[in-house]
């Protein structure tokens, strides 16, 4: 017979739910895990020069691991459940930016076709398990499916959430509003009788551009992208993932110790939930639709306000230029070191004729070259200014930053070897 406290699942194992209950911790935490994907990506990817795509499947491995992990226990563990979510948090952001970054595949179709994949896992889910409630995740089959959900989520929340700031240009600390603001209008629509089921996946979602907000608007440089209106806090990707790790590992033990989020028994997790009122819930599925409409309009109008997308380079083509090597003497090799090897990484794809290759190394370049600007400045800015101007004009050959299509590889070829020589 079953346990009373346990449910034994179609392979014999026993399990209790093993998702945590949805209390003011989970959104908390979630928040938390989703700003490191942001930043953590982030820093892998750009400070250490790994590259997108190596960090990629750096973290798809890790992935398996823990996932095979917290597949493999029978009840919610508080630390293994949430360090997978944080590496599905991380790999998710990395899936979508190579769409974006390596592949060229716009936003709006990136946004497209990851809301049809999760309508399509929530289909199967559906039919196959005839629930899509977090709190009956008592099974492998439906653990599976929940995770993939989650991982989907992660790269739909980063798309939507990265077309949103292309669409209005909003600054960072800006940007926080709209998912917040919506995440409220859920929790009121929630509160009054909406489905449950239907309101905590989209608020799940909306987490992702959150968290991502939040990490950008701690990471990003103190530069005024309008009078009076800082970009960020200049903490940098670092920082702000350490700050958010330690937070969420300060949260995951307090959780271990009190156990204030775990579905105990096995009547808890399979009880049948009460029915909600089907008016209420038909007349909050409108405002859902209102909410919608509402957020549609808004982006329309910011979007056609005045505003600037993502900023050139401010043109130092006349600026002085150094002898080679002399520009970056006063620069901590380290950083030298990761800027060549992503500009020769860029050479390299360049010459073997692989421009999609080329274009993610060089835009991974000027990413790097530009949340490296807060401390290189400050130590050389003549030797700075130098390397920025030719660094402009590889941007330029490839239409980064810049209004003019790609230029022809040899273009390309020409003005990275300018660089790795300025860059010694």
């Amino acid at each position: 017979m079953t346990t009373t406290t346990e449910a034994r699942t179609r392979s014999g194992r026993l399990m209790l739910n093993k998702v945590p209950e949805v209390t003011i911790w989970f959104w908390v935490i979630k928040v938390l895990c989703t700003t490191v994907g942001e930043s953590f990506a982030d820093w892998i990817n750009t400070q250490l020069g790994v590259g997108l795509v190596n960090t990629a499947w750096i973290f798809t491995a890790v992935l398996v691991v823990v996932l095979a992990v917290q597949l493999w226990l029978k009840r919610y563990v508080p630390f293994p459940y949430w360090l997978t979510v944080v590496v599905v948090s991380v790999t998710g952001t990395l899936y979508t930016d190579i769409l974006t970054d390596r592949l060229n595949v716009p936003l709006w179709i990136s946004s497209a076709v990851f809301s049809v994949l999760l309508a399509v896992v929530f289909g199967v889910w559906w039919l196959r398990e005839r629930t899509l409630s977090i709190h009956s995740v008592t099974t492998f089959s439906r653990e599976s499916f929940y995770w993939l959900t989650v991982l989907v989520t992660f790269a739909l929340g980063t798309a939507t959430g990265d077309w949103t700031l292309e669409l209005t240009g909003w600054s960072p600390g800006v940007s926080v509003l709209l998912p917040l603001g919506l995440i409220a209008a859920i929790t009121m629509l929630r509160r009054f009788g909406a489905n449950p089921v239907l309101s905590f996946w989209l608020a799940y979602i909306l987490t992702r551009p959150l968290g991502a907000n939040i990490g950008d608007w701690l990471a990003s440089p103190k530069v005024a992208e309008s009078p009076g209106e800082p970009t960020g806090l200049a903490l940098g990707t670092f920082t702000t993932s350490l700050i958010f790790l330690g937070l969420i590992l300060a949260t995951v033990v307090y959780l271990t110790v009190t156990r204030s989020d775990v579905t105990e028994t096995f009547e808890a997790a399979h009880a049948a939930r009460v029915t909600g009122d089907p008016r209420k819930e038909r007349v909050a599925l409108a405002g859902f639709g209102l909410l919608a409409v509402a957020t549609a309009a808004l982006l329309v109008w910011a979007h056609g306000q005045p505003h600037v997308g993502p900023a050139p380079e401010t043109d130092t083509t006349s600026a002085v230029q150094l002898p080679p090597g002399q520009a970056v003497k006063h620069f901590p090799p380290a950083k030298v070191g990761a800027l060549r090897t992503l500009a020769s990484t860029s050479l390299k794809d360049a010459r073997s004729g692989d421009a999609a290759g080329a274009h993610a190394a060089a835009q991974s370049l000027r990413d790097l070259w530009d949340a490296d600007q807060a401390s290189l400045e400050p130590l050389d800015e003549t030797g700075w200014t130098s390397v920025d101007a030719q660094m402009d004009k590889v941007l330029k050959t490839f239409g980064i930053d810049h209004s003019n299509p790609p230029m022809s590889p040899a273009q390309q070829e020409s003005e990275l070897k300018a660089l790795l020589a300025d860059l010694g």
